[in-house]
């Protein structure tokens, strides 16, 4: 929950400008919270794995836990039960997040900020009131006829360089497009002025129908962020954004690489929980906290490595659904080899080094902090013989 609560960080600013500028209540931002979720647990439950594996270990070897269960007879490869299935319980619940609830969550997440932006830009056109909810456009209404309706519609529109357009309308009315992000404002009975080239020339079009889109900033935004990246399709829409692709050549193998990650990042899952217990064993030396900072070195080595893969595969460098997969294939040769040193009780002696390393680094730490504690007063003038 920690974890993923620091993902949401990255959100942070987009639903503050809903908030404060579309008025979201607080069941909205729960919804959006919920919707929003699938997208970063599909990182942190690897992730989780890892430190509890890490650190429960850890805290097993620090109190010789570890010895009295060598001694009850319990072997390496015995205790590795729990963990394969704890660990494979996490590659199945990842597994159906990534497949299942992040396409489904994307998709409602879409659906509401539309709803939302759509329905705050109805009640934000007022009668007799300047508006300037919408790009480039300055939008006033005499009167309201029903929910979507209008009457005698004035618009000035500056979408156009060097050109500046006043539209007059009898009636509009408001027309959305949910799959599009699209909210159009059709027009009826009225008439276009436009002024062009400094004011030299000036035209007038009488029309029947005038149809509008209109560009509101959290539709505009959308499209900018990008809210629907691969990262956040389903199988189906990268496989389908991965034949248009082909189809016109595009050199960016972006999709190819996130649909391999589908298949690859559960499986760390697995990976993180077996290396964890090794690392947790041979980090006694430097307490609790040696293990937490060795579980951390290890996400950033891999996800480093993962960042830098994907990029390669992107850019056509490695194979798209290689690359990611490379991460993988170093972290099962290490878990294999420290798991192989453990279970044969083999000294780690660069493990050892670390901690050592550690141990001290915390002790200085430590040392400094109680330094700078305040300590009272030797010498009080009121206690002064003198």
């Amino acid at each position: 929950m920690f974890l993923t609560m620091v993902m949401f960080l990255d959100k942070a600013m987009f639903m503050t400008d809903l908030i404060l500028n579309r008025g979201l209540t607080i069941f909205e931002v729960g919804k959006m919270v919920l919707y929003i979720s699938p997208i970063f647990l599909s990182i942190t439950i690897p992730i989780s794995v890892l430190v509890a594996s890490v650190v429960t270990f850890n805290q097993f070897s620090a109190e010789n836990e570890f010895v009295v269960m060598k001694s009850c007879g319990w072997s390496f490869m015995y205790l590795l039960r729990p963990i394969l299935l704890f660990s494979f319980l996490a590659y199945i619940t990842t597994n159906i997040i990534i497949f299942y609830a992040l396409p489904a969550g994307n998709q409602a997440l879409k659906q509401m900020i539309f709803e939302i932006v759509k329905t705050r830009a109805n009640i934000d056109i007022k009668p007799n009131v300047f508006n300037r909810d919408f790009d480039n456009r300055v939008l006033m209404i005499k009167e309201k006829n029903g929910a979507n309706g209008f009457k005698g519609v004035f618009i000035a529109d500056s979408s156009s360089k060097g050109s500046t357009k006043i539209i007059l309308s009898e009636q509009g009315f408001i027309l959305t497009d949910p799959a599009n992000f699209r909210i159009q404002l059709q027009l009826r009975n009225g008439s276009i002025h436009d002024l062009t080239k400094q004011g030299e020339d000036y035209q007038i079009m009488k029309f029947d129908r005038y149809d509008l889109t209109l560009d509101i900033p959290g539709t505009d935004q959308l499209k900018k962020k990008k809210i629907l990246k691969p990262r956040e399709m389903s199988v189906s829409e990268l496989r389908k954004r991965i034949k248009e692709n082909e189809n016109r050549k595009w050199q960016d193998d972006v999709e190819k690489v996130e649909l391999s990650k589908r298949f690859s990042i559960p499986l760390t899952c697995i990976l993180f929980g077996i290396v964890g217990v090794p690392l947790g064993i041979t980090s006694r030396r430097s307490g609790k906290s040696g293990g937490f900072i060795f579980a951390i070195l290890i996400i950033l080595i891999y996800y480093v490595g993962l960042v830098l893969m994907q990029n390669f595969g992107r850019s056509g460098t490695i194979n798209p659904y290689f690359s990611v997969w490379i991460p993988n294939i170093a972290l099962l040769i290490f878990t294999v080899y420290v798991s192989y040193k453990t279970q044969k009780e083999m000294p780690f002696r660069t493990f050892n080094k670390i901690n050592d390393l550690i141990s001290r680094l915390w002790e200085y730490l430590l040392n400094k902090l109680s330094s700078t504690e305040i300590r009272p007063e030797t010498n009080n003038p009121s206690k002064n013989p003198d």
